[in-house]
This record gives structure tokens, C-alpha cells and sequence, in this order.
């Protein structure tokens, strides 16, 4: 049964975690204090529940919290060796776990346990950050708050930090919480109620003064030339610039991106003061840790020729990637962690946004989430005062910190896939979704892209949300829905790595029935439908510079010679021999194309559903019902062959075990003799 003060902090903490003003995502931590009977005296035991390491409060729950013994945390006092040796307090809180312990306990658990309150909040809120950022966030402090919210000067996140936060409340009893200088606020109370109420007021407090007193322009005046780009206008050179840029950011290992041109963004892009407050860098480690020490800006107008900008972003990279080995080793110990990547997580591109990057897109998306809320706290402070954030050897010592690179190690070891972008026609039903599914399965961020918007929304809901899986509607024989539908990709996730053309349908009629008709639909979403995928996405490819694969889903009856299936057959012989010429032109950026070729997928296929598999019955003389069975019957293994047969093929081409392969057909068709490759 759930603790009652576990309840109320759970409830708190989702409360206080679903608004963005008051923390952002994985930011900050909650804990309640209580007694509990201990399974093993029956004896009442003080425990407190403290939101644990990497967790998020919006979506707490109870195995989020690491559990511990009060007396044991406040014992440590009498052992603490000093800053010098904080760090090896971390470890020492799970000799204070209580029964399983719960989560792992977070860098700040001390704040909690040392703060004489029965519950406490740790947030990380733009307003508060913005006062704590402030050249005279003390002074600020003072004039907003009063005596009931103290300054606490910047001190890394720690044991110390829970020594001096606990020593400004016994000096202040009167006080409800603190400003943490550089960092963020504290709150607590005597009820989880009164503590919720007082981290709300010194939200909405220092919110309301930087509203009321702040300057109306705190970035400066807008830069001609530096003006947001009409919206189409702007989205068109973000698509164009999103590959090149992905392809940047993953010089040291492969990325994800995501974009955002948001108001907040694209006025701060704008302003006199982008350059200078953006060299500074964020303050929160919260921010710096997933935006890196600072982002890279393109310093051209929004109407620089795309060549030119392109040109400029190669050279900023460039000295970027100097600059941040030249951080590194200015502040690097021996002791030190080696240099993680030298590639930045944020490019600022004036008039058009904000490109995020990360291992997997939400890494990506809550990064660029994080520098919005760095913009915030920047326009604040320049509101009210200077924006002055810790500095640079401090950010270093955190983002070096042992205890970040050993929870770096905690992460479970990525899936193959991991930082893909798959792009896969006709995934809508039958071999496409399969496909879809098992790319996914595997890591990958997955473009279900189908002409039936219904069905591409239902399968990308099924593989998961945004950050796993987006829809789009294309009609593959239109050049302007096949671009628009790669632009949707590049724009959602960075670039495209991954292509599967599976598009299809099949008229089944003999060659005298066959119409013009039934034979340019057939070209025209096959053959030529293959064509515009792979132009366009390998267009991005090569723009990325990161490889990619092609893989075309042919069929053995691009082989074999079967009768009444003239107009298919003959489009599938086009697409088996696209990827012959494709992969001798594309081999040199590193592109893979290759091919499968199925038998009679039956179940599951929106070919066969569509009346295709009725008509193939009617040509074989057997019930359609029994149509899988049939086509089972006449191959060497005797076994029917089913959409995820065909995932399967297509994993194995993507995969790592084949990437000195291309050009290959891989036949998965049971065994058909006259469809044997020669």
C-alpha cells in the first residue's frame, strides 16, 4: 500500500512537473519525509521519498523515488571529509537506502535530507533561473522577496550545496526557500501543500516583477537583415539546410535532429545582442548539459544565397570543433573524462530557427527545449539586469563531473538502429507496416508514409509518438508529394538514412485485356514512384554525408515469368534493375541500394485485399481463402511467406552485418526454382 506521504508527493511533483514554467523536462526533484513501519522491528522509522536520478517529475511514479532512512542520510554529516571529496558521498547514499532503496538517489538527494522540512522542491523555472543569472541576482533577490527567499551563491550541485541551503533555513526560520545563484530555486514546507504554494509563489513572483520591471527590448534592437523568413519561405531553407546541418553534428558520431522556429526563437535570432549572449552559454546545468557549453550561429542575413550559408556553416563547424577542444583542454585534469565529441548539440540559424541535435530525437527535442528555456532565462536577466552566468571552468567541472560520465554508463546500450532515420513507402498495411514495425523495433525513427492518411497516422501511433514515428500522405508518382513528403523527414528528424520503396498495387489481367491505364498505374507507383523516392531522399543522403541505404521491395516476379501479370511483372523487372544502376552510382557517398524480392505475400497485404489476390486465385483455380496456402505448396521449403519474412530481409540489408553489401537482390520466397537469381 502507498504511503499517504508518498501519494501527496507523487500528485505534487506530476502537478508542479506538467506545467513548463516551473521546471523543464527531468529537471529538478521533490522529496516528503514520513515514518513507516520497518518490516524488521515493527518499529517506527523516519524515511524520506526523494524523486531519483533522471527521472522526470511530470510523469513520477513511485518506482521513481529512491527511498531512504532519514538518520542515515543526516548521519553522513559526521563523515563528510569536506567540497574536496563530496563526490564520494553519492555512493554513500545507498548505504542509507531503506528495504530495496527504490531508485538510484540523484546528486541533490543531500538538499533534501539536510533541509529540516517535511517536504521540499528543487526546481528549475525560467523566471527563478533568470533572477539567479542576473549580474545582481542577489540584490534582485532582496528587493523582490524580502527576508522570505534568501541567495545562496552558486556552489556545484552536491553535499555542500545541502549543507549551505540547510544552514540559510535555521538562520531564517521565517524563510519559505531560496534562490540558487546561477542555478535555480528551493522551496519547502510543513505540508506538501504549503511547500507546492511556496514554490509557486517564487515562480509566479519573480515572473510577475520581470514582466512589470524588465525592459521592454532586453535583446536589443532587431538586426536588419536578421528578420524571420515568411513561414513557407523559412521552412523551404530549413529542409534545404537540415541534412547539411545533421551531417555536421554527427562528424563524431551520428545524431538525430530537431527543428523549431517558435516565436521566442526566432526573435532572439534576430536581435543586436544574439551574438554576445549566445558566446556566454546557458547557466543551469540542467541546460548546458544537454545544449553543450554553447551553440554554433550562423552570423549571415536570412537572405544569404543557401551556397553561401552552407559554405559559412562548414567553416563555423570548423572552428567550432577547435574551439571546444581548446575548452576541453584548458580545463581538462588527468582525471578528467575523455573529450565525449567536439560536434555542438544547438545551431542557430537567424531568420529561420533552431536545429537540436541527440542520440535519439527526443535527446534532440528536449534539448532544443532546453535552450528555449535558456532564452527565457537570458531575456529575463537582461530584462532587470546583466545575464551573468557561472563560469566556463565551472560548466567544464560539471559537464566532466565523474558522477555525469558514470550515469552515462548506467544507460542501456543503444538498439542497431539507434539514430536512424527510416523513410517507408506504403506503410500504411501489409509489408510496408512490417516493415515499419521492425525498423522501429530496432531504434530506428520511423516516416510512415502511405497515400491513405488514416492508415499512415494509425500505424505511426501504433509504433509510438513523435519522437518515434511520423506520418505523412504521399502520392509517390507526384515529384512535388515526394519532396514534400522528404522535406516532412528532414524537417521531423534531421535527414533520412534509410529508404524502403514499397509502395505497390497489382492489376491482374492477361495482355490483351491489360489497358494503357493499368499499365501507366502500375509504372507510374512502382517504377516511377521508386525513381522520385530515391532521387529525393538520396539528395538528403548526400547532403548529410553520412551514407544511407536503399532498399526496394521488387518482387520474384521481376524474375519469373508468370502468366496474366504483364504491366506488374514488368514494373518489378524496372525496379530490380533501378537497383543495379542505383547502386553503381550511389556507391561513392557511401549509399547502399539493394533489393528483396517476396512471393505471394498474402496475408496481411493491401494488394491482396485489394483484389489482386482474387484475381491470382481466379487465374490458379483455387479459393482465394486458400490462396497463401497454394503459393506455400509450390515452393522448395513449403512454407507461406508473411509481411514480417520480408522485415526481416530488410532489417538484415540495413543491419551492420551487411554494410560492405550492395547491389544484392535477397530472394524471400520460400524457394521458388524459376526465380532463382543468375
Amino acid at each position: 500500500m502507498t504511503h499517504p506521504a508518498v501519494q501527496v508527493l507523487l500528485a505534487r511533483s506530476i502537478r508542479l512537473g506538467a506545467d513548463p514554467r516551473n521546471t523543464n523536462y527531468a529537471g529538478g526533484n521533490t522529496s516528503a519525509k514520513g515514518t513507516a513501519e520497518d518490516p524488521v522491528t515493527a518499529r517506527p522509522v523516519d524515511l524520506m521519498w526523494v524523486k531519483g536520478s533522471g527521472g522526470d517529475l511530470g510523469t513520477l511514479t513511485e518506482p521513481g523515488l529512491a527511498v531512504l532512512r532519514l538518520d542515515r542520510v543526516r548521519a553522513l554529516v559526521d563523515v563528510y571529509l569536506g567540497v574536496d571529496r563530496e563526490d564520494e558521498m553519492v555512493p554513500a547514499f545507498d548505504f542509507c537506502a531503506h528495504g530495496r532503496g527504490g531508485a538510484a538517489p540523484s546528486i541533490d538527494t543531500a538538499m533534501h535530507g539536510l533541509v529540516e522540512a517535511d517536504h521540499v522542491d528543487h526546481l528549475h523555472p525560467d523566471s527563478g533561473i533568470a533572477i539567479a543569472t542576473a549580474a545582481h541576482g542577489e540584490g534582485l533577490t532582496k528587493e523582490i522577496f524580502g527576508d522570505r527567499v534568501l541567495w545562496v551563491p552558486w556552489r556545484r550541485p552536491g553535499f555542500q550545496l545541502g549543507l549551505d541551503i540547510a544552514a540559510v533555513k535555521r538562520a531564517n526560520p521565517q524563510a519559505v526557500g531560496v534562490i540558487l545563484g546561477g542555478h535555480g530555486i528551493t522551496a519547502w514546507g510543513a505540508t506538501s501543500e504549503e511547500c507546492e504554494a511556496n514554490s509557486l509563489d517564487i515562480i509566479s513572483t519573480a515572473a510577475r516583477y520581470l514582466t512589470e520591471r524588465g525592459s521592454a527590448e532586453p535583446f536589443g534592437t532587431v538586426r536588419p537583415g536578421y528578420e524571420p523568413l515568411p513561414e513557407a519561405e523559412r521552412r523551404a531553407r530549413a529542409a534545404a539546410l537540415a541534412p547539411v546541418v545533421r551531417g555536421l553534428a554527427s562528424t563524431d558520431r551520428r545524431q538525430v535532429g530537431h527543428f523549431t522556429d517558435s516565436d521566442a526563437v526566432l526573435e532572439f535570432l534576430a536581435r543586436e545582442k544574439l551574438p554576445a549572449l549566445a558566446a556566454l552559454g546557458t547557466s543551469c546545468p540542467d541546460h548546458f548539459l544537454r545544449t553543450k557549453v554553447r551553440p554554433l550561429v550562423l552570423d549571415r542575413p536570412a537572405t544569404t544565397p543557401l551556397h553561401e550559408a552552407i559554405a559559412r556553416l562548414r567553416e563555423l563547424h570548423a572552428a567550432y570543433r577547435e574551439d571546444y577542444r581548446a575548452y576541453y583542454e584548458r580545463h581538462a585534469t588527468p582525471d578528467s573524462p575523455a573529450m565525449r565529441g567536439a560536434d555542438p548539440a544547438i545551431v542557430l540559424v537567424p531568420g529561420v530557427g533552431m536545429f537540436s541535435f541527440g542520440a535519439n530525437k527526443q535527446t534532440a527535442r528536449v534539448a532544443g527545449e532546453f535552450y528555449v528555456n535558456a532564452i527565457n532565462v537570458m531575456r529575463g536577466a537582461e530584462a532587470v539586469s546583466t545575464y551573468a552566468p557561472i563560469p566556463e571552468s565551472e560548466k567544464f567541472r560539471i559537464e566532466y563531473w565523474s558522477l555525469e560520465e558514470a550515469k552515462l554508463a548506467r544507460m542501456p546500450k543503444p538498439k542497431p538502429l539507434a539514430g536512424r532515420v527510416a523513410f517507408v513507402t506504403g506503410a500504411g498495411s501489409g509489408i510496408g507496416r512490417a516493415v515499419a514495425e521492425r525498423l522501429a523495433g530496432e531504434g530506428a525513427c520511423v516516416v510512415v508514409a502511405d497515400r491513405d492518411a488514416a492508415a499512415a497516422a494509425t500505424v505511426a501511433a501504433e509504433l509510438g509518438n513523435a519522437d518515434v514515428a511520423l506520418p505523412v500522405t504521399v502520392d509517390v508518382t507526384s515529384t512535388e508529394a515526394v519532396a514534400a513528403a522528404v522535406d516532412a523527414a528532414v524537417l521531423a528528424f534531421g535527414g533520412v538514412d534509410l529508404v524502403v520503396n514499397n509502395a505497390g498495387l497489382s492489376i491482374s489481367k492477361p495482355l490483351l485485356e491489360t489497358t494503357d491505364a493499368d499499365w501507366d498505374l502500375q509504372h507510374d507507383v512502382m517504377a516511377k514512384g521508386s525513381f522520385l523516392v530515391a532521387r529525393a531522399a538520396a539528395r538528403a543522403m548526400i547532403a548529410q554525408g553520412m551514407g544511407g541505404d536503399i532498399v526496394y521491395i521488387a518482387s520474384k516476379n521481376g524474375v519469373f515469368a508468370g502468366p496474366n501479370n504483364v504491366a506488374y511483372g514488368a514494373a518489378k523487372a524496372d525496379q530490380a534493375h533501378q537497383v543495379r544502376l542505383l547502386a553503381a552510382e550511389l556507391g561513392e557517398h557511401g549509399i547502399k541500394v539493394n533489393g528483396v524480392n517476396p512471393d505471394g505475400v498474402v496475408r496481411g497485404s493491401g494488394i491482396f485485399a485489394g483484389g489482386w489476390g482474387a484475381q491470382r486465385a481466379a487465374v490458379y483455380g483455387v479459393p482465394e481463402e486458400k490462396l497463401g496456402e497454394f503459393y506455400a505448396q509450390r515452393t522448395l521449403l513449403k512454407r507461406e511467406v508473411l509481411p514480417e519474412h520480408v522485415a526481416a530481409a530488410v532489417f538484415v540489408l540495413v543491419g551492420a552485418d551487411l554494410s560492405h553489401t550492395t547491389g544484392l537482390h535477397i530472394p524471400v520466397d520460400a524457394g521458388v526454382a524459376a526465380a532463382f537469381l543468375r
